[in-house]
């Protein structure tokens, strides 16, 4: 008779929950932050991207510039922006159309959501941007040192299962990224509707290892009732908007490069 209690069944939720939470929820050898990473996937909107070669990179191609995106990209000198996680592209779109001096490169890595926004990025009269189907840890990559202005990461995936929290990017090899990529006093602006992922964020950045590096001018968990004359409240995206009818307040942070000049 077969002993039902050492049949092989598959792990509850909260087993695997469990198991999670001993492991350490970290990223910091994940192969995404190693020079050697390679993009591998089959979906067809990858090549439907090449439709829009005049301003879209993909994958590697986005690591071609390192150091000289004002010179061989956009061939201009001025401060680049840089947007990790452009989803439909409405803070995209409205941050280049009031700030045309400025050279800006948004990026996400969703296939059909990033074709979609091409064709929009398309019908722009001007073309001070560009955007890159790419991950968002691979910034010292596609960046030199001290060679971004400013970097926004608003609303991102919070992944909110434990066991998914490792997947967050907001952790220490993020961080060091962007600080190696932000030039001296270069900032970091971070809006987020998701309480969990702000305590998270807060956690990491208030790290010794993290305040070495970055001085933290704001950090609200009620962005329009703590800080409303902030920058930050200056501009609401696409989620935001939907968070703000429902009455969920907006965290938000603001980091500036500790680097001297």
């Amino acid at each position: 008779m077969t002993d039902i209690t050492k049949m092989d069944t598959e792990p509850t939720d909260a087993q695997e929950e469990a198991v999670e939470s001993k492991k350490p929820k970290t990223n910091e050898f994940d192969r995404l932050y190693q020079k050697d990473f390679q993009y591998l996937h089959r979906n067809p909107y990858h090549d439907k991207l090449t439709e829009f070669d005049e301003f879209v990179m993909r994958d590697s191609e986005t690591e071609t510039h390192l150091g000289k995106w004002n010179e061989e990209v956009f061939k201009r000198e001025a401060p680049l922006c840089v947007e990790i996680g452009s989803g439909y592209g409405h803070f995209m779109l409205d941050y280049c159309e009031n700030n045309p001096d400025v050279n800006f490169v948004g990026m996400d890595l969703r296939f059909k959501r990033s074709y979609n926004l091409a064709k929009r990025l398309a019908k722009f009269p001007f073309k001070s941007f560009r955007y890159l189907r790419a991950r968002g840890e691979r910034i010292e990559f596609m960046f030199a040192e001290n060679e971004v202005n400013r970097l926004f990461y608003f609303f991102p995936d919070p992944w909110p299962k434990k066991r998914h929290n490792k997947k967050r990017l907001f952790q220490m090899p993020f961080l060091q990224a962007a600080y190696k990529v932000l030039e001296p006093g270069g900032t970091l602006y971070v809006k987020t509707d998701h309480e969990q992922y702000a305590e998270w964020m807060i956690e990491h950045m208030e790290r010794p290892e993290a305040l070495e590096l970055f001085d933290i001018k704001l950090t609200t968990r009620d962005l329009y009732q703590e800080a409303p004359n902030h920058y930050l409240a200056s501009f609401q995206t696409k989620f935001e908007k939907i968070f703000l009818k429902k009455e969920q307040p907006i965290n938000a942070f603001e980091l500036v490069s500790k680097k001297e000049k």
